[in-house]
């Protein structure tokens, strides 16, 4: 109708420029952020929550608002910081909202595949974010007869859309067509999802991915990735989503949903090595912790005769002052991290390129010099950056190096939001550790055993997916499944 306020509106950027990723360990999806606000403009709030879960996904962030009639979109490549600016956080007005930081496992790394994802079905407006991967991704498309999406999470809101506009879809649209159309969708999803009065947040049945509840006052609540978001804007947390949990938040107040059969908690176990913050918590642990004990077996399982404990930088850090304190080796700091690489304007070198891990870290002499050393990482995925960070290390004058690893060899790819599908990529399912020691070129070489890192989350065993490290998934993996499922004519 002419005149008549639009319900959905989107302030396109569109950069189309990749921001440089970090290639060393493995990859994970994304990060996801919910917030229901009444009388709050919660841009603000969902900016920050962003910036507090950017580790998870470097390649685009979004962010959608509703006030009750229009709902907004603001997405671009890059970093949080570089898509957002004051004029953007003011267009996005509204007390209800969710955000997103991408990494692509699913779809191309270009502007059409940042999220939110968003679709207007006659008066209503939906927007959704991602943290995942579907299994399935290839027979969903074939039975709906859905081209031209590129990512999983587009053909998910296609699927919830065209049930929303179903006719016989009661009032609450969105509530019950996710109730109906969930249980279709296999593989790990944390997803938020919007429309213009509710806020919905959604675990897979498996609990691949984590997602909280958290609660800013006694009308406010939050759905985040990580705890560390909650504390990061004044929320308090409540309790985690549950895996096969649906909650619903509105006017009417919040309600719990159970839309799969079975249940089956798998939280990936990278989340403790390697993916979320250390001052995150889950399963009720502190992340740090974890890696702490991480640490503590690994000194027990691979001890060594040295003269210094040196972690990689991060993540690295909390199991190598595990190493040190139960081995009794002095810890130092010998690694120095660029944490202001983004995206770059200017094409390096090939000599550059060739030394790339110096974009990212670079030695303390003194720290190596003449010096037998552990160096204690979180994991090895692909090897090559691994390989340039020794020659390094040997270069800054350390006489011996002895790696060791906080996690178990990576020898299966993950389908469940890792970017890790093709294993021909993945070093430990190429090489015996034997032939891993000599290609790094390292005086010995340990990895953590599963017991190990199991033990050190203090949480049951059976409530973690392991798949990358014994090839047993917890789902079926259909035939082509991986990141490109779904163009694979133009894939690069």
């Amino acid at each position: 109708m002419t005149g008549a306020r639009p319900i959905l509106t989107m302030v396109v950027k569109n950069t189309a420029e990749t921001p440089t990723l970090d290639l060393n360990g493995p990859r994970e999806a994304c990060g996801v952020f919910g917030v229901y606000a009444p009388g709050q403009q919660v841009s603000a709030t969902i900016y920050f929550g962003l910036f507090a879960l950017q580790h998870r996904g470097q390649e685009a962030a979004g962010i959608a608002t509703s006030n009750g009639e229009t709902v907004t979109v603001v997405k671009d490549l890059g970093l949080v910081p570089q898509v957002f600016d004051e004029n953007d956080l003011a267009a996005l007005e509204g007390h209800i909202g969710i955000g997103h930081t991408r990494y692509s496992t699913t779809g191309s790394s270009c502007w059409e595949n940042a999220q939110p994802v968003h679709r207007q079905i006659g008066n209503t407006s939906i927007a959704l974010g991602h943290n995942g991967n579907l299994t399935n991704t290839a027979t969903l498309a074939r039975e709906q007869g859905i081209v031209g999406v590129s990512s999983d999470s587009e053909l998910m809101l296609d699927i919830i859309s065209t049930k929303v506009n179903d006719e016989r879809s009661d009032a609450r649209g969105l509530e019950m067509a996710l109730m109906e159309v969930l249980p279709r969708f296999e593989g790990a999803f944390s997803l938020v999802v919007m429309d213009q009065g509710r806020l919905v947040g959604v675990r897979d049945p498996h609990g691949f991915r984590p997602l909280c509840l958290g609660r800013i006052d006694a009308n406010a609540w939050v759905f985040a990735s990580e705890t560390a978001a909650l504390d990061l804007v004044g929320a308090t947390f409540v309790r985690d989503v549950e895996p096969g949990e649906m909650v619903v938040v509105d006017a009417t107040g919040v309600r719990s949903h159970r839309p799969f059969a079975r249940p089956e908690p798998n939280l990936c176990v990278f989340e403790f090595v390697y993916f979320a913050r250390p001052d995150s918590n889950l399963y009720g642990t502190n992340v740090f912790g974890a890696r702490q004990r991480m640490g503590h077996a690994l000194a027990a399982e691979y001890p060594v005769d040295a003269d210094v404990v040196v972690p990689v930088p991060e993540s690295g850090i909390p199991a190598a002052q595990g190493f040190s304190e139960a081995s009794g080796i002095p810890y130092a700091d010998g690694l120095v991290k660029n944490r202001y690489i983004g995206r770059t304007f200017i094409e390096p070198t090939q000599m550059l390129r060739d030394q790339g891990i110096r974009l990212k870290l670079n030695p303390i002499p003194s720290t190596f010099d003449g010096k037998r050393v552990v160096l204690v990482d979180d994991s090895i995925v692909r090897g090559s950056t691994t390989r340039q960070l020794i020659a390094m290390v040997r270069d800054a004058g350390a006489s011996e190096i002895h790696l060791r690893v906080s996690s178990p060899p990576y020898r299966w790819p993950c389908f469940y939001g890792m970017d890790t599908s093709d294993q021909s990529k993945l070093l430990a399912a190429r090489m015996s550790v034997a032939e891993i020691t000599e290609f790094l070129g390292v005086d010995s070489l340990g990895y953590l055993s599963i017991d190990g890192l199991l033990d050190s989350t203090h949480a049951p065993r059976e409530s973690f997916c392991t798949a990358c490290l014994t090839g047993d998934y917890p789902t079926q993996i259909e035939d082509g499944a991986g990141k490109f499922v779904l163009e694979p004519a133009t894939a690069t």
